[in-house]
This record gives C-alpha cells, structure tokens and sequence, in this order.
C-alpha cells in the first residue's frame, strides 16, 4: 500500500514548490540575442534555483517539529545532489557565456571575473565548501571517515551558504534596481536563519533547561561499552518512545561543541533516558570520563518504529542491538530477535535481553545472508522488520522477499 505525505509534509512541500517558483519568476530571459546570452541567461537561472535549494537543504536540517524525519532524510539527499548540480552548472554556464561574449580566452575571462566582480572569490570558496559536504556525504567516503570528521566539515554547508550570500546581491542581475526582488530574497534568508536559530539552538536549549537533563550515571557495560543515564523533571514531556533517537551534546570542555545521533536502550520511565554507546571514534571512547551531574543539551526524539499490528522481528548488528533492547520493552505479541555480532565479547546487554525474548545470537562467520536470515526466521517476509545494522544487512533482508513498507531502517537521518 503506498504510503502517501502526511498533511504537514505535503503543505511544506506545495510552500517549497511556490517559492521555486517564484525565484524563477525573478529571471528575466528577455535579453537573450544569441549564444553567449542564452548561456549566460541559463547560468542565472541555475544560479537562482541552486541558491534557493541550498536554502532548502538548510531547513531540511531545521528538525522543525510535525515533519517526518525519515522522509525528510531521503528529500535531504536528493535536494543536496540537486543544488550543487545547479550550482555548479551556474558556474560553467556563466564563465562559458561570458567568454563567448567578451571574445577572450576562458583564462582571461576567469581572471576578468575574479578581479572585476564583487563576491567571486567569496561565491567560488563557498562552492568548494558545498562540494566538500557532498562529497563527505556519499555512502562510499562516509563509511570511511570518523563521524567527528564528516561533522566537521558539514558544518562548512553554513559557511558556503553564507559566502554565496553577499555575491548574489552584489553581481546578480535578477537584484540590481529590484528592491521588491532583494526584499524577497532577504525574506528567504531571514525565515531559514530564523528556524535555525529557533530549533537548532533555541528549542533544545530550552527544553534541556527546562527538564534539568543532566547525566546521573555512568554503567561500564563490557570491553569498550558504556551506558549514560540521563536524568531530569518531566522527562515524560519529551514524549519519547522506545526505538527513538537524540542527538546528545554533553556540555564538557571536550564534548560541548559536538552533537551525536544515539538511540535510547533502554524504554523511557519518565525518569531517565540511557544510551549505551560504544568506543568507535575519539568522542565515544571519551564518553567513560564524563561525569555525573554534567549538563546536557538533547535534540529530539527523533525516528522510531510504528508496527502495524502483524508479527516484528527486530535485527540488529553490533552496537546496532541499542533501539532493539529499548523495543522490546515495548513490543507485545509475537517478536522475533536476530542479533550478529563478530566475537561473542561483542554482545552488550545480554542479560537484559534474554529477560525480554529469546534471541537468535549469530556469532562470527559470513554477514547476514537472506538464506540464512530465513532459516531463522522462515515466516519473515510476513512480518514488520526492524533493521538497525550496517547496509549489507538491511539489503539481505529485502532479499529475503519483505515488502518494503514493512521494513523499517534506523539511519540516525539528519
């Protein structure tokens, strides 16, 4: 059954759709004569709509609350591609219609541009920034990067956006003798800064003050595992669910400046939220050293899993087992557990596991295969799945014939 937008989601969706729409309202074609201005024409326009999109891109990681994250996270990925496709060809266009118009050499007319227009340099280190963020962001780099990294140099989306800003205004010829064009463009600027401001920064400071979050205790769990237990007043208000994420930032000298995604183990009581997170980089191997009573700053929840009445099985690799322990506090009636894990030293929470379900441990050997995944689980392709592992995973269960409205997939997604 297809799974149509909820009406908060198609309603920003028509908004995005009219605003586009607008911005290529702002483009003026009728000065196109012949090649070098139909080229230059055609690189305003993706210029126009690239900016608009990385805009987009922005509000997208606004975490603005009644939007479904996970659709969200798919829209993100796409629009990214899109607006440095745009962008990119913005520049070529440009540069190609320029130096057919003014007859010099593509050199010349590089040198020409960067010394005779304003913002340039500023637009041009501002799409390298951009490049870099959608390089960091393919599957196959991001596997190989540390999350501090590929955190990092996400944080240059903001610096490449606002570098763009100043260039647009000043060379743009969609904004020279338009105030009404670069109050609208000013407006767009100003509601993405402002949602940013208000639920990147300000919504969850206010919510982490108001519920006092604040770490209570620290569990060694095994070999390089650790559980927080974070505390507060009213932590029922945050309306959490077993199988949701935070993005938790803990307020030290060595963590306040970075925000990890990790999933609640345990379900939540009203009373205390824990995370169970273990030691794959600098900042989750630094986690045993934080102390009790340091203050935190928590975005969410986000994610989770909504069965829809049928039989669940839960499937998790490694430290992926987290949201699973928290579910099954959660799931009645028939579930099923399949936990991989590469050394049996690797199983974290085990007794707390066998408490809740019995559990199909998968111990070293090949990855997960669909013959394999059906041999403990013949009926799987009836049921709802929840998958929490890495890619190979999630695919070997698709392959096992589960349709794909019944697989759900926790990505830690924006």
């Amino acid at each position: 059954m297809l799974r149509l937008p909820s009406p908060s989601l198609a309603a920003a969706a028509a908004l995005a759709l009219l605003n586009a729409i607008v911005v290529v309202a702002l483009w003026t074609p009728s000065d196109i004569h012949d090649t070098a201005s139909l080229l230059t024409g055609l690189g305003r326009v993706t210029g126009l709509l690239g900016a608009y999109l990385a805009l987009v891109q922005l509000l997208l990681l606004a975490r603005i609350p009644g939007l479904d994250l996970e659709r969200l996270a798919r829209v993100h990925r796409w629009n990214g591609f899109a607006c440095l496709t745009l962008l990119v060809a913005h520049a070529a266009l440009t540069t190609a219609g320029y130096t057919l118009g003014d007859r010099i050499s593509l050199a010349d007319e590089v040198s020409r541009l960067i010394s005779g227009y304003p913002g340039v340099i500023t637009a041009t280190a501002g799409l390298a920034a951009l490049i870099g963020v959608t390089v960091t962001s393919l599957v196959i780099v991001r596997r190989r990067l540390r999350y501090e990294t590929w955190y990092f140099v996400h944080l240059y989306a903001y610096l490449g956006v606002a570098l763009a800003f100043s260039h647009q205004l000043a060379t743009g010829s969609s904004f020279v003798g338009r105030p009404a064009a670069r109050a609208y463009w000013y407006a767009l600027y100003a509601v993405t800064l402002g949602a940013l401001l208000v639920f990147r920064v300000g919504l969850p400071l206010w919510r982490s003050v108001r519920h006092r979050l604040a770490v209570v205790r620290v569990v060694d769990e095994g070999p390089d595992v650790v559980s927080l237990e974070i505390g507060g007043r009213q932590l029922g208000r945050l309306r959490a669910r077993p199988g949701q994420f935070f993005t938790w930032r803990f307020l030290t000298r060595r963590h306040w400046w970075e925000a990890h995604p990790f999933s609640l183990s345990a379900a939540p009581d009203g009373r205390r939220l824990r995370i169970t997170v273990k030691a794959l980089g600098d900042h989750t191997r630094s986690l045993r050293d934080v102390e009790p009573g340091t203050r935190v700053i928590a975005e969410g929840p986000f994610g989770g899993f909504r069965p829809t009445g049928r039989g669940v099985a839960l499937i998790a690799g490694g430290i992926g087992i987290t949201p699973v322990r928290a579910l099954l506090e959660d799931l009645p009636g028939d579930v099923v557990v399949v936990y991989r894990v590469s050394r049996e030293e690797d199983v974290i929470l085990r007794s707390e596991l066998d408490e809740l379900a019995h559990v199909h441990y998968v111990v070293g050997g090949a990855p997960l295969s669909p013959e394999r995944l059906l041999e403990l689980v013949p009926d799987l392709p009836a049921r709802d799945v929840f998958v929490c592992g890495p890619p190979a995973m999630t695919e070997a269960v698709r392959a096992t014939g589960v349709p794909r409205r019944q697989v759900f997939v926790e990505r830690f997604a924006l």
